[in-house]
């Protein structure tokens, strides 16, 4: 006896295939050159398959870069009692995967797409930069608890200090994205969050 194929599977790896080829000709030629047809093509299945999930562009490569990122519905950063230890190890994890090839285009393709789409912009701090940062600020909270910050440290602040110099030297390349410029972003935050 004969299993009948199962539609759900078939859905999902029509899906996995979509995001892969999203992924793959963003990289190849940049995101102005990416078109549904392209990434239907590229993904073996019809445009409409791709419309029945996905409103625009922008949202499938936006899908594209949230599977690539692996956020899941636990988002937790390491904790080891060291807040400087911690933050190095995070820091040096975010610089890598910018300086990536494979991930910078997908990122800098949304970053687009997320300036000119309120919505995507909104699904954006939804499901991707929301979950992150509380995982950051629970982290900050953690080593307030523990003495090494500042008990009344605006954290949401504390995360533009340590992420803003690192987002402007991506966006517009002025600098090499290395180990060391993790470490000095580290230190020069901590520096200003310390207890007095």
């Amino acid at each position: 006896m004969s299993k009948r194929p199962d539609p759900a599977r078939r859905s999902e790896r029509s899906r996995q295939a979509v995001l892969e080829a999203a992924r793959e000709l963003v990289s190849e030629l940049g995101y102005a050159k990416v078109s549904i047809e392209a990434i239907a093509a590229r993904a073996g299945v019809g445009k409409q398959t791709i419309y029945r999930w996905w409103r625009s562009k922008g949202a499938v490569i936006f899908d594209a870069f949230l599977a690539l990122s692996q956020v899941g519905d636990s988002i937790t950063l390491p904790d080891t009692g060291d807040i400087e230890a911690d933050l190095k190890l995070v820091m040096r994890a975010t610089v890598a995967e910018f300086a990536d090839p494979a991930f910078e285009a997908p990122i800098r393709a949304l970053n687009m797409e997320i300036i000119n789409d309120p919505d995507l912009a909104a699904q954006y701090r939804e499901k991707l930069a929301g979950p992150v940062d509380e995982a950051k600020k629970a982290r900050l909270r953690s080593a307030q608890r523990a003495g090494q910050i500042a008990a009344d440290a605006d954290l949401d602040l504390a995360l533009e200090l340590l992420y803003a110099p690192l987002f402007q030297r991506w966006l517009h390349r002025s600098g090499p994205l290395t180990p060391q410029y993790a470490d000095a972003l580290v230190e020069l935050t901590l520096k200003a969050l310390r207890p007095a």
